[in-house]
């Protein structure tokens, strides 16, 4: 086992340097209380994430999703930002991050303090028609679903990083869905369902940051899908050397330069304290960070 002040060093050092780009999956925001699905809060949940099929090719399905996103929804815009993602903010107003590349659809990088995050697959508070493309806040539809159903009591569990949960057919039962008021569309969530290719520009541009970064840095991402692990691959091939700090195995532990196995709700804001100044006397005071 290992303490902060044992893993800090290599990581502060590494940083240090500025040219930083971020890349950060669903481990970042497990301490704002949303499990990811495969590390350690998400390793016991059996939920299938929706696919862009199932959700426009199934009226059925798309009426379960939108109940069950209707109250997890609930659950994600009462999430706050962490430490880490605090520390993350801190870091880039202080120039050693150069730009924020997100996988997570909950906004919390921004509600920290980020400026300019690249949010790979959109934004769980924004939802979009897919006849004509408006795109509307989520909170307007939740206002819209509450009135299209307001004997609906289902009761939430633990919420997922789509914004689902888990919910029993008999709650989803008789759930009213409502259209796109401009056209009459289809409406859907503006996040990217597995499935669903982000838009390409989008990573063009991600690509772009990641070869100009003097580091990356991967924080709380198995890199299991392509969509994040191709940026390890691409800093890889321009030299660019690669961080991973998550709590368990990754896709992507071959090509780092330095692997850390760390809670980052402890070990950003002792990063971002021996970068900036602070003080980190007292994670280090907390004990066992690190698994050897």
């Amino acid at each position: 086992m290992g303490r902060v002040e044992d893993v800090i060093e290599p990581v502060a050092g590494l940083v240090a340097g500025g040219g930083v780009v971020v890349l950060s999956g669903a481990g970042l925001s497990t301490e704002s209380g949303i499990p990811d699905y495969r590390g350690p809060s998400g390793a016991a949940r059996r939920h299938t994430p929706m696919t862009y099929q199932t959700f426009t090719g199934d009226a059925l399905a798309r009426r379960r999703y939108w109940a069950r996103s209707h109250l997890g929804w609930r659950l994600i815009a009462r999430a706050a930002p962490n430490d880490g993602h605090r520390a993350v903010a801190r870091l880039q107003h202080a120039d050693l991050v150069a730009g924020i590349i997100t996988q997570n659809v909950d906004g919390l990088h921004t509600a920290a303090g980020s400026r300019d995050v690249v949010e790979l697959h959109g934004r769980l508070d924004e939802v979009i028609c897919l006849g004509c493309g408006n795109r509307t806040p989520r909170l307007d539809l939740d206002r819209r679903l509450r009135l299209a159903n307001p004997g609906f009591v289902g009761q939430a569990g633990a919420v997922n990083p789509d914004g689902d949960v888990e919910l029993g057919d008999a709650e989803v039962a008789g759930f009213r869905t409502v259209d796109c008021l401009a056209c009459g569309g289809l409406l859907k969530p503006d996040v990217v369902f597995f499935g669903e290719t982000v838009p390409a520009a989008r990573v063009q541009s991600c690509f772009a940051m990641v070869q100009r970064a003097r580091l990356l840095l991967v924080l709380g991402s198995s890199l299991t899908v392509m969509s994040g692990r191709r940026f390890v691959l691409r800093a890889a091939k321009h030299g660019v050397p690669v961080v991973i700090v998550n709590q368990g195995p990754t896709r992507g532990d071959g090509y780092a330069h330095l692997r850390v196995d760390a809670p980052l709700g402890r070990l950003l804001p002792a990063l971002a304290d021996r970068l900036l100044g602070g003080s980190a006397a007292t994670a280090a005071k907390e004990g066992p960070l690190l698994n050897a």
